[in-house]
Order: structure tokens, then C-alpha cells, then sequence
């Protein structure tokens, strides 16, 4: 790809070209090998304007004559990849109608597939005058040149055999992750390559992941993001970059190709690390935000949609079009009943499928996107649309299922062919581990893939995305070594984040010498790891969960893109790192522990034993008022091996060994008898939290002492 931005002839010259009609689709720039045709949706525009840059920052307008539906292309001959360019867009600024036309701004366009830098609030960013009295009335009349510039690209690249590795999402362990702060400290990827996607696509981060046994690197949003003024002067950054900027281009802050001068080898990057993550079978899965913008409220910047045509991408007050619904708490929200804003995710999704290889999404604040007018639709059109596609429908969807509108919390509500973030799960299994009672009946539905939630819309127990932790929220580590949220250095008083975190410090908040503390500490951080990792449904795990790494008990670190947020690799716990290695090789060589249908709990034919049964410590079946017992802080599951009816890709028969996980959140130690049942002589241990060297064979029957705060596994094997 010429990555070179091409001269454009002199404004004379530019004047005597003739201007094609073009074509309505598709939206954007778009390169044919001889020029470029754009097309840009508004409906309520009376002039469109393309403007073309030179090298020297030079413009150059051309106006869009031609419309088709609300569309305004046009062709221009000559121009090639690497022109940059952006949009004025003429018609009414009546902010009361909700109309913020301002051809004083220049517009990034909502498909550009590059950008040629970041955002420059020094050269303007808003429609208003920022500061008058009469507020986003007041409009602006000087040239506001801040936004970033979309660029035409060339989309050839060798993939060169590249296959999307299809792990079955029973068999799929997620790992969630940020592009800059897995590699910033990473010693062994070479400092240029720190904190971008060529850092992740390295061997070295390859080859850990591949070692770690993780399938699929749910990443955090990559698509091109602002940092908010209110926290530029603070001296901090949107690390997290949920405010999205541009469905189509990657952030150019994680690519080291912008840092060489060459921001359209951005794209470029991406692929290729796609392509090394692939090759080594793992798959990619992007953390999307299509639920709202960067451009806030009323009182926000005019960077792309909202100066584009404002009433067709955000929910507009219906009363008073000023103003924004907002279920998102940032300002605004996407107007998904649009079509042309349905149009828009779905190109956006397709583009990230079709030209940069993705395998699924994770949809922040996915409620919102449900949202009819003002209640949560499961069939809204959204849904229904990405259903009926042959693309979307065959990758990987995944529902952060609530917003912070009024009923936006839909854990267990999503269709047919979605997996959610299990927020029950978290809280459930947090709760039974800080040591509260009365948790058992929660506690068996979550063990086995939540069917209370998912069992009855045809769903399978891999539609519950299990997490102990995730990137909102403390790490694992501050988990079990805080009781309160530390966000003083987020500036804002230690007022931001969560309150109720179901966590406990173990007996000393934050940082100890305490040895007994920090024992405890490290056996609630294996307890976490192997419930997570033993439960059936889908595990995420938050990315550095695995080596203890710690935010120093900042629970809403969105704005630390230093060390608080970036990956510790020199201060890892390894012995903690090579506990959860082990237990990803168990979950992954035993088929009972990611069944593909949940229990039936009817006998196997021919025995006594049912597919999943539940034990008291004394070896007793558990009874109804074991489970709605107050005090029960123990349970045994026994999993059998024999009888789970399922096959593997290849269509062979699944079998396994029955297998018997001792669960203890008391602080008492406890004798757990082994049951006896038919065709089980002796019982192998194969885990134990307490100590990772344990090593035992009982015979059926005997007893073990399952000492306080653990949890054990056992295996009998198959006769």
C-alpha cells in the first residue's frame, strides 16, 4: 500500500476536473484503482462538501451534487490511497430543532477506514462557541480543524491462507486484555513494539498466550477513540477508550506504524497481528461501544455524526430535540431505530469480519441497543437484523447484557445465538468465597452454567460468560487484598467506581508483611481461578488474573495508562501463573467440565448414578434443606464421565472420568467423605488450592480432609 498522501493538483486545476456522479454505495471513500468515490448519508443537509488535503494542509472543496436516498456521492479521477480528506456539511444550526449543521467544522466521516492522527482540541473541535453565555445557541463561526482526517485506502493484503479458527464457544477460554497495557512492560518484545498491536502479534505475547492455554483475546475497544478533555487537564487519558471516534479505523495510539510517521499502516498492523494471532489458533474478539459516541452531550464537541445529520444517529428528547437521551451515562446514545444508524453497525461489524479477520464481538452496554423507546425489546430490530445475517450470525456475539437506563439490567434476556457476561455469576461466586451463607442453591446453578437463566430460550450453558473479574472493577488480586475502592489517583475524590464490590481483604487492606494474610490471599486467588475455570460455561478471564497483577486497589482504572494499568511482567507471581496453566489443561482434557447440554439429572441407563449429583461433606446427598440452609458453606458436585452423550468436531463419542469438586468457604477445616458409587474403586486427586503439590489416591469411601477456604478435585477413573 502507498502510504505516501498524494498530491492533489493546485485549486485551479481541481476546479476544471469533472466530478462524476458516482455511486451511493459503498458509504465512504472508496478506491477503485483510478479514483475515488465518496458517498455520505444526510437527510437533512441542503450541501455537502468533500475536502481533499494536500501534504502542506492545503484544502480543497468539492461539492457532492448528486443524492440518491438521502445519499451525496460523487467520483473524482486521480485521486489515490493515502489522500486525505474530510466533509462540510451545510443546512440549518437550530440546536432547539436538534439541527447542528456547521460548515465551519470539518467532519470526519463516519466509514473511513484510517485516520491521520488523533484529535487536536487546539484547532477546534466544536460546532459552538465554547464559553459564551447563550451556550451550544451560540454558533460557531471560525474555522474548527481539530478532527483527525479520514484517509482513502488500498484494502489489499496478503492473508496469506489466514483461517478464522472456529473454537466451538464450549471449548473457548477468553482472555481479556488491552492492546497497550499486555505489552508496554513486556521485556522481550522490543521497546518500539510496546503497547500496540504489533506488540501483541509478537512471538513472545503469542507464545505466552499459546502457553497459558487461553483460545480467544477479547480485546478491549480498538476502535478509534477521544480523550476527553476533562481528563486531558488532569494530566490523564481515556486509556480504556470507550468513546468511540470511528466504527471502521483503528486507534492509531496502538499502532507503531503511526509512530514512524505511516498512520494508514495502522490498518496494516491490525491484520498482521490478526494473522499471528490466528496462526497460533487464537482467536480475536473486539470489545465494541455501538451504543454512544464521543461527541457527548448538547454541550459536547462536533467531530463526525452529530455535525453530519444529529436527529439520524442520536436519540433525540422527543419534547425538546436540544437534548439527548442517555443510557449509557456518557452524554448520548445511538439512534439503532434509524436504519441508516443500523446500516452503519452493521457495515462496521461486517468490515471487521470480512477485512480484518475478527471472530466475534463483545457489545458494551448491549442493552441499549435493545432499546425501542424506552423500554428493552428483545426483538428489536437490531437483533433481528444481525440473525438474518450470513456473516454476523456465524461469529461470536457476546452481550454485556444491562445499561444504566431504567430496566437495562438483562442478564439471561438476550436471544438465541448470544452469550452474556454472567454478572450473577460474578457476584454469586464472589459472594460464597468472602464466606457468606445461604448461597448453595445459587451457588449449584452457577456450577453448572446458570440453566435458571439460559436453559429455557434454547440457549446452552456456553451462552454464560463466567467471570470472577473484568477490566470494570478490581483485579483478582485486589479482590482478596481490599475491602474498600483506592481511586485517588482517577482525581475525582475517590468518588467514581463501585461501591459494592464483594471483595474482603483477608484481614489487612491493601499491601501486608502479614505472612498468614498473604497465604490466605494466595489460596482465594486459586480458589477464584479453579471455580471459574471448573464451572461449566464459557471462562473469561481478566488478563493478568493469571499472575497476580494488581491495580493497587483502583477499581475503576479507565483513565491510568501507566503502570497501575499496564501488565507487571518482572513482579508476576509465577507460581500462581503455572496454578492457572494447570488448571486450563484440566478444563480442556476433560470434556465433563464444557458440556455442550446442561445436566438432565435423570440416572445414566444402566446405574444408579445421575449425570450430576450433590454431596454434603459427610457424604450424604445434599436435601432441600441442605440447599435453602442459611449456614451452608460446603458442597460436593460429582460430574459423571460416562454418560454425557455429546461428540466432539470430528463426531466421535465424548467420554470422561467421573469427576467430584469439593467447594469450602468456611473458615473450618472440614472431612469430606468420597462417595461410592458403581464402577468408582478410588478417587485421584488432581487439584488442590491449598497446596499446589498435593498428591493423593483414596479409596471410595474414605474420607479427606478439606481444610478451610479450599477446594478440591477429584477424578475416579473411567473402568
Amino acid at each position: 500500500m502507498n502510504t505516501t498522501m498524494q498530491g492533489i493538483p493546485d485549486r485551479a486545476a481541481i476546479a476544471q476536473v469533472l466530478v462524476h456522479p458516482g455511486e451511493p454505495y459503498p458509504l465512504g471513500a472508496t478506491w477503485d484503482g483510478e479514483g475515488v468515490n465518496f458517498a455520505l448519508f444526510s437527510e437533512n443537509a441542503t450541501r455537502v462538501e468533500v475536502c481533499l488535503f494536500d501534504e502542506h494542509g492545503q484544502e480543497t472543496r468539492v461539492a457532492l451534487r448528486e443524492q440518491t436516498a438521502f445519499i451525496w456521492h460523487g467520483y473524482l479521477p486521480g485521486l489515490a490511497p493515502g489522500q486525505r480528506y474530510g466533509f462540510r456539511v451545510h443546512g440549518p444550526y437550530d440546536p432547539d430543532r436538534g439541527l447542528r449543521f456547521n460548515p465551519n467544522v470539518v467532519l470526519l466521516d463516519p466509514y473511513a477506514r484510517a485516520l491521520d492522527s488523533v484529535e487536536d482540541f487546539g484547532r477546534g473541535l466544536f460546532g459552538y462557541v465554547t464559553g459564551d453565555e447563550r451556550e451550544d445557541h451560540a454558533m460557531q463561526e471560525q474555522e474548527q480543524r481539530g478532527v483527525p482526517l479520514g484517509v482513502v485506502v488500498d484494502n489489499a493484503f496478503d492473508w496469506e491462507g489466514d483461517r478464522w479458527p472456529n473454537t466451538p464457544l464450549h471449548e473457548t477460554v477468553l482472555y481479556e486484555a488491552h492492546v497497550k497495557g499486555l505489552t508496554m512492560l513486556h521485556p522481550d518484545v522490543p521497546e518500539e513494539l510496546r503497547g500496540t498491536y504489533a506488540g501483541l502479534g509478537h512471538p513472545a505475547t503469542v507464545n505466552y498466550l499459546k502457553r497459558l492455554g487461553v483460545t480467544a483475546v477479547e480485546l478491549m475497544p480498538v476502535h478509534a477513540h477521544l480523550d476527553d478533555p476533562f481528563l486531558l487537564d488532569k494530566g490523564l487519558t481515556n486509556y480504556w477508550g470507550y468513546s468511540t471516534l470511528n466504527f471502521f479505523a483503528p486507534d492509531l495510539r496502538y499502532s507503531a506504524a503511526y509512530r514512524r510517521g505511516d498512520p494508514v499502516g495502522a490498518v496494516r498492523e491490525f491484520k498482521e497481528m490478526v494473522k499471528s494471532l490466528h496462526a497460533a489458533g487464537l482467536e480475536v474478539i473486539l470489545d465494541v461501544v455501538y451504543n454512544h459516541t464521543a461527541e457527548g452531550n448538547h454541550m459536547g464537541p462536533t467531530l463526525s455524526f452529530k455535525g453530519i445529520d444529529n436527529p439520524t444517529y442520536y436519540r433525540l428528547v422527543p419534547d425538546n430535540p436540544r437534548f439527548y437521551f442517555d443510557y449509557t451515562g456518557t452524554g448520548n446514545t445511538l439512534n439503532v431505530r434509524h436504519p441508516q444508524t443500523l446500516q452503519l453497525i452493521m457495515d462496521s461489524l461486517r468490515y471487521w469480519v470480512l477485512a480484518m479477520h475478527v471472530d466475534g464481538f463483545r457489545f458494551d452496554l448491549a442493552s441499549t441497543l435493545a432499546r425501542g423507546l424506552h423500554e428493552v425489546d428483545q426483538l428489536s430490530g437490531f437483533f433481528t437484523i444481525i440473525h438474518q445475517d450470513p456473516v454476523l450470525s456465524n461469529v461470536k456475539l457476546i452481550a454485556e447484557p444491562w445499561d444504566v437506563g431504567e430496566g437495562g439490567y438483562q442478564v439471561g434476556n438476550f436471544p438465541v445465538k448470544w452469550a452474556e457476561w454472567n454478572g450473577i455469576y460474578r457476584d454469586s461466586i464472589r459472594a460464597f468465597w468472602k464466606g457468606e451463607g445461604g448461597l448453595a442453591s445459587d451457588l449449584g446453578y452457577r456450577l453448572t452454567g446458570s440453566s435458571d437463566l439460559y436453559q429455557g430460550d434454547g440457549r446452552k450453558p456456553s451462552a454464560s460468560i463466567n467471570f470472577i473479574t473484568a477490566h470494570d472493577g478490581f483485579t483478582l488480586r485486589d479482590t482478596v487484598s481490599y475491602n474498600d475502592k483506592h481511586n485517588e489517583a482517577n482525581k475525582e475524590n475517590n468518588q467514581d467506581g463501585h461501591n459494592d464490590n464483594r471483595s474482603w481483604n483477608c484481614g489487612a487492606e491493601g499491601p501486608t508483611d502479614n505472612e498468614e494474610v498473604n497465604r490466605l490471599r494466595a489460596r482465594q486467588q486459586r480458589n477464584f481461578l479453579a471455580t471459574l475455570l471448573l464451572s461449566q460455561g464459557t471462562p473469561m478471564l481478566l488478563g493478568g488474573d493469571e499472575c497476580g497483577r494488581t491495580q493497587q486497589g483502583n477499581n475503576n482504572a479507565y483513565c491510568q495508562d501507566n503502570e497501575i494499568s499496564w501488565h507487571d511482567w518482572a513482579g508476576m507471581d509465577r507460581a500462581l501463573l503455572a496454578f492457572t496453566e494447570r488448571l486450563i489443561r484440566i478444563r480442556k482434557r476433560h470434556p465433563a467440565l464444557h458440556r455442550q447440554k446442561f445436566f438432565s439429572g435423570r440416572p445414566i441407563r444402566g446405574t444408579d448414578i445421575q449425570d450430576v449429583m450433590w454431596y454434603r461433606h459427610d457424604g450424604q446427598l445434599m436435601a432441600d434443606e441442605d440447599w435453602q440452609n442459611p449456614h451452608t458453606q460446603s458442597l460436593a458436585m460429582f460430574l459423571a464421565g460416562n454418560g454425557l452423550k455429546e461428540t466432539d468436531r470430528q463426531g466421535r463419542r465424548l467420554e470422561d472420568d467421573h469427576l467430584l469438586l469439593m467447594l469450602s468457604a468456611s473458615h473450618e477445616d472440614l472431612e469430606f467423605t468420597l462417595p461410592e458409587l458403581q464402577g468408582c474403586t478410588h478417587w485421584e486427586l488432581l487439584l488442590d488450592t491449598s497446596d499446589d503439590d498435593a498428591s493423593e489416591t483414596r479409596p471410595a469411601g474414605d474420607k479427606t480432609l478439606l481444610p478451610g477456604r479450599t477446594l478440591k478435585l477429584y477424578r475416579c477413573p473411567r473402568s
